[in-house]
């Protein structure tokens, strides 16, 4: 996909794509967007890749941020939501909102994760504000559905119908859509 590509498709939609870790092998398997936003070939993330690769791609300033709430994800299980910076294939600094959550085993080790990023790279133009973290202590609806979504696309990916399949991933989309505009209009409000 050409550079020229790769920015029509992040400018059609705020969504850049799905992610799925798999804990104990330490595979990432991701979209095509979500490989080129982070500077991997496609491929790699079909296939699945290290999370180390996925690190590779996030901004210097903000990998230790990105270690330190993946590390919390996958020792709680919680809904984990945040902000950081990756350095895309088209030589963009792209800002991302990262959404997932890491399901545990019946004796706590992390197993598998999905999520969702979204790009709020337009919604920080101009922000001077510092990065913030948002937590999974859900006030918002939205919030709560998006927890929920997650909870309930991992339990429906159990069964083997693709249409289920589809739905769920559709509607995570949309939920992570309007919690895009969502964060956009916070950050509005926080500004006046």
């Amino acid at each position: 996909m050409s550079q020229i590509m790769l920015q029509q498709a992040l400018d059609a939609s705020d969504i850049i794509g799905r992610w799925e870790y798999d804990v104990p092998n330490d595979r990432v398997y991701a979209d095509a967007l979500v490989a080129l936003v982070f500077n991997i070939n496609p491929a790699e993330t079909a296939a699945g890749t290290s999370l180390g690769t996925f690190l590779a791609g996030v901004h210097p300033e903000d990998r230790e941020r990105f270690i330190r709430e993946i590390k919390l994800s996958t020792e709680t299980g919680l809904c984990c939501a945040f902000e950081y910076r990756v350095c895309s294939a088209d030589g963009v600094v792209r800002w991302i909102l990262d959404r997932g959550r890491i399901a545990l085993d019946e004796a706590g080790r992390p197993q598998r994760g999905s999520g969702v990023l979204i790009d709020i790279t337009q919604s920080r133009l101009g922000d001077h504000a510092r990065g913030t973290d948002a937590s999974c202590q859900a006030q918002h609806p939205l919030e709560r559905a998006a927890e929920h979504c997650l909870a309930a696309r991992e339990a429906i990916h159990e069964y083997p119908e693709p249409l289920l399949h589809r739905m769920s991933d559709m509607l995570l989309l949309e939920v992570g859509r309007a919690l895009s505009k969502l964060t956009d209009e916070r950050r509005r409000g926080a500004m006046n």
